[in-house]
């Protein structure tokens, strides 16, 4: 083909290959039941007068399906560390037992399942929406090259809607675990 259209094809591709990771990205923060530790990856602490990821001062394990532990590396960072998780507005009650910051997982309801099922939708739409913009931008970039035939146009455009029709269908599968792991009980 034409070095012009791999180019165009390939910033395409890119652009999907990222809207279906940054879907992937947003599905792991919709918890599904199961306590694990990505449940408080968006949680900041005051460390020192800095805001800093919780992994960064304190070990984050699950013990079991149900519980959460925190185990900051200073012990002075307990307060901070409870403080950054109710700041976060997850929805957790942290325990502190002096040592740790214990967190139990209450189960989901019928009602917080299908609200959960809904959120992972919403950001499985945005996904779509990303790959179709990227196959617009596409489209148009191949219709600006007027000094290549139409045929080769054509071919462009059919391998730009090819990847397109791959990359919802891969967004649709990764929705169907998703939907099927939130409303597992």
């Amino acid at each position: 083909m034409n070095e012009e259209i791999d180019f165009i094809l390939d910033t395409a591709k890119e652009a999907m290959v990222n809207a279906i990771k940054h879907l992937e990205k947003q599905l792991v923060n919709i918890r599904a039941g199961k306590a694990t530790p990505s449940m408080l990856g968006s949680v900041m602490v005051d460390y020192y007068g800095a805001q800093t990821p919780l992994s960064q001062v304190a070990n984050v394990n699950t013990p079991d399906g149900r519980t959460i532990t925190v185990q900051p590396w200073e012990k002075s960072m307990l307060q901070e560390i409870e403080r950054g998780i109710m700041f976060a507005n997850l929805g957790f009650n942290p325990m502190n037992n002096g040592e740790t910051i214990i967190i139990n997982v209450p189960p989901l309801t019928e009602e917080r399942r299908r609200d959960l099922a809904k959120q992972a939708k919403s950001e499985t739409e945005d996904a779509k929406v990303g790959i179709r913009n990227a196959r617009k931008d596409a489209n148009n970039d191949i219709k600006k090259l007027d000094h290549i035939s139409e045929d080769l146009q054509k071919n462009a455009a059919q391998d730009v809607q090819e990847m397109t029709d791959s990359s919802v269908k891969q967004v649709d599968l990764i929705y169907d675990v998703k939907e099927k792991e939130i409303m597992t009980i």
